[in-house]
């Protein structure tokens, strides 16, 4: 497995299953968003409901490697690929129990002024987390 300095296993559900019998996938993106903002929110102190910054999303892509359903997990790894004066783009993978990559991702945030809407630089505890996810891919 490619390095990621964080892991998060996402169980998958019933209902991320399509019609084809495989996840969905607008699930992949959801799991994406899901890994980046729980560590924005556990380690870098991002208040999404009242802080002065937030992250929007401004650009996502996903690769697909094979398929996987439900009932299972994944394990969602994440990095930081460059982490600029408002902006970060992650890295993220996901792997099977068996290690088998299922998707690769790419997810863009620029750190805007919650009134304004106007890019702000990445400060604080916020870039001090962000930093620790930095690789060299």
């Amino acid at each position: 497995m490619v390095s990621y300095p964080f892991w998060q296993t996402v169980p998958l559900r019933w209902k991320d299953n399509d019609v084809y019998g495989h996840v969905n996938n607008v699930v992949h993106y959801s799991l994406m968003d899901t890994v980046i903002n729980t560590w924005l929110i556990d380690r870098g102190g991002l208040d999404i409901e009242a802080g002065e910054v937030i992250g929007l999303c401004v650009e996502s892509r996903c690769q697909y490697h094979a398929s996987v359903s439900f009932p299972g997990s994944l394990r969602v790894g994440l990095r930081v690929a460059h982490l600029g004066r408002s902006s970060v783009r992650y890295e993220i993978g996901m792997y099977t129990a068996a290690e088998v990559l299922v998707a690769e991702g790419q997810f863009v945030h620029v750190f805007v002024d919650r009134e304004s809407r106007r890019p702000v630089e990445v400060a604080g505890k916020l870039r001090e987390a962000l930093a620790e996810l930095v690789t060299a891919g």
